[in-house]
């Protein structure tokens, strides 16, 4: 096992253990640990700790620099999350909340999130009121679940 196969496994066991939603750590202790320069860290971090591989990473240099690093949920468990969530009767402001918070997690697009929304308002669903609420949270958590394929 390689270096950098260590400091990755040392920070995902820290991650892991850790009860913060963020995992705050200092460079210079890291690289004093594992006996390397404190750029080895930060090839580990940009390499292996990034968005792509699912991390959220904020660095601040200097002194008394740190690395803060936690994980970003999937945007499928948030919509699988959103789906559990929903009640079995939906009013029209509810849905638009959800959409939104959806959207600003990164779970949905906007596009997408209008499009639900447009299938789920009350423009939409011109019936009865406990009828259209209970048609909305359906039609909502299948929209939702044929979004988290794509």
């Amino acid at each position: 096992m390689g270096m950098s196969d260590k400091i990755e496994a040392f920070i995902n066991e820290l991650l892991k253990n850790e009860t913060e939603e963020w995992l705050q750590i200092q460079r210079n202790e890291l690289a004093s640990v594992f006996g390397c320069v404190p750029s080895q860290i930060n090839y580990v971090i940009s390499t292996r700790f990034n968005p792509e591989h699912g991390y959220a990473v904020e660095s601040k240099r200097g002194g008394g620099g740190y690395l803060k690093i936690k994980r970003i949920r999937c945007s499928n468990d948030l919509i699988a999350e959103a789906i559990q969530a929903a009640p079995d009767a939906l009013d029209e402001e509810t849905a638009l909340k959800s959409l939104k918070n959806l959207t600003r997690l990164g779970a949905l697009d906007e596009k997408t999130a209008n499009v639900i929304f447009n299938g789920i308002s009350d423009a939409s669903l011109d019936i009865e009121r406990r009828a259209r609420d209970k048609l909305r949270a359906r039609i909502f958590k299948n929209m939702l679940a044929a979004a988290e394929k794509y």
